[in-house]
């Protein structure tokens, strides 16, 4: 029966529709263009870095490399990872999956985040998506990061925990701005139910997210978590953006 419908549906590439070999793969042209994050990376964001040692600073007594960003401005968790740098097919991929309805998109990414996620794992760890406001929600019908985070933790194993963190209020998108207009849009707009408060206590979370530029969204996430007293936190996005060589 497979093998019937791949005569008539042809698997398809992820990005373009291309033919391809493998179902949720990519062709050609579109691997060539997604720049998957798998070598040096900085340990607090996930951008890739070069493998010559060590950046202007970084946790030498951690072994851990850091960029410059995170050096000037530290990070309100401990470690991150992505699975791509956030251009050519994977930013395409990302936008589609946010802006496109492209639901179906959702295993193949959210399996190459919980790939990108394995350096993070902690025993007991619960994951968490970064939250959209209701009013996005019913207009977008789907919280991208969720469809993600959902696929994070089936594949390993690990409580789910969709509504640990909610918005407080309507922001505008963080597509434009500069990184201090983005930390100042999310300023006080993310917190933890009362309700879900207790299932965070000191428990190590993995929080997920589509996408990662300034790391605003996610730093006001982080921040909620903490302060409701979660234990140790990691973040894990699809994309990293970064900047232009």
């Amino acid at each position: 029966m497979k093998g019937a419908l791949r005569l008539v549906y042809p698997p398809q590439c992820l990005c373009c529709g291309a033919p391809v070999v493998e179902e949720s793969g990519l062709c050609p042209a579109c691997w060539r263009e997604a720049e998957f994050i798998t070598g040096t990376c900085c340990a607090r964001c996930g951008a890739p870095l070069p493998d010559d040692g060590y950046g202007d600073g970084g946790d030498e007594a951690a072994g851990l490399l850091v960029c410059d960003d995170c050096i000037a401005m530290p990070r309100p968790w401990q470690q991150a990872r992505a699975a791509l740098v956030y251009r050519g097919a994977g930013r395409r991929l990302a936008l589609m999956l946010k802006h496109g309805d492209r639901l179906d998109l959702a295993p193949a990414l959210g399996g190459w985040v919980a790939r990108a996620a394995l350096p993070l794992l902690r025993p007991d760890a619960v994951v968490v998506p970064v939250p959209v406001h209701l009013r996005r929600l019913l207009r977008r019908k789907y919280n991208q990061a969720e469809m993600l985070s959902r696929r994070v933790a089936r594949t390993h194993g690990l409580a789910h925990l969709p509504g640990a963190l909610r918005r407080l209020r309507h922001t505008p998108m963080q597509d434009h701005g500069s990184v201090r207009d983005r930390f100042a849009n999310v300023e006080g707009a993310i917190a933890v139910p009362a309700r879900m408060a207790p299932r965070l206590q000191g428990r190590p979370v993995l929080l997920v997210d589509d996408v990662m530029a300034s790391g605003a969204t996610l730093a006001a996430s982080a921040q909620a978590l903490a302060a409701a007293g979660a234990g140790p936190i990691s973040v894990v996005v699809l994309a990293r953006a970064v900047k232009d060589a």
